[in-house]
């Protein structure tokens, strides 16, 4: 029960994590922008922000579905994973925290969405929150897709959760948008000091969690890989 727990805080950390790095963070100001101008209406801004993290849930969770009950419903596969998916995970965090630390460094090619699509979610007025959270979630960068497919993904695979982990993921990746509209919705006027804070805190949250990462990575490739006797 303990372990599920903690892989909920874990889907949850790596969501928050997510959607404060930088080509993240990019697209959720774009999307507080988006929301901010339904600021006549503190309802609708509300509302918005809503939609917008439903739509990446429904997102990370397609994906979830996808990779992960793809794999589980394949019994050989399945069993393969479950039984070796530790030692997976060691090589894998540590990858994971390289990448967190900026140590190493690449670029996805086609990331982002076109200012032709994102007129055409103007249009659906707050609906366009929905699927502009869908089209966001699904433009990864390379920390958002390490994050997800190098972490999250594991993570599922190893409790057999493809539903519930990958939407926790989805909500966490849309915890700002959801404070900043509320704060956008009830007239706070310090968004510019949280931001600076919010850029700050991620440097250094992104850094400690790849330290993490990469040392409990090691752990799992010494007691799960060399066979080390450390527990």
């Amino acid at each position: 029960m303990e372990s599920i727990f903690l892989a909920i805080g874990t889907a949850l950390w790596l969501g928050v994590l997510t959607s404060v790095s930088p080509c993240p963070l990019a697209t959720n100001i774009a999307a507080i922008s988006y929301i901010g101008k339904r600021v006549s209406s503190p309802r609708m801004v509300v509302m918005s922000g809503i939609l917008y993290m439903l739509g990446r849930m429904i997102a990370y969770l397609g994906l979830g579905i996808l990779l992960v009950a793809s794999a589980m419903s394949v019994p050989e596969l399945a069993w393969f994973l479950q039984k070796n998916m530790n030692q997976f995970l060691g090589p894998l965090l540590v990858i994971v925290g390289i990448l967190l630390l900026g140590l190493v460094k690449f670029s996805l090619p086609g990331g982002g969405i076109s200012q032709k699509m994102q007129n055409r979610v103007e249009k659906l007025g707050i609906w366009g929150a929905g699927l502009l959270g869908i089209l966001f979630a699904l433009s990864f960068c390379p920390v958002s897709a390490a994050l997800f497919f190098g972490s999250l993904i594991p993570l599922s695979v190893k409790h057999s959760s493809s539903y519930m982990l990958p939407s926790i993921y989805g909500i966490g990746t849309a915890l700002p948008v959801i404070i900043f509209a509320f704060m956008i919705g009830f007239g706070t006027h310090y968004l510019s000091q949280v931001f600076k804070q919010v850029t700050t805190i991620e440097l250094w949250a992104r850094k400690i969690t790849g330290v993490i990462f990469i040392l409990v990575g090691i752990y799992y490739m010494l007691v799960y890989i060399l066979k080390l006797p450390l527990i």
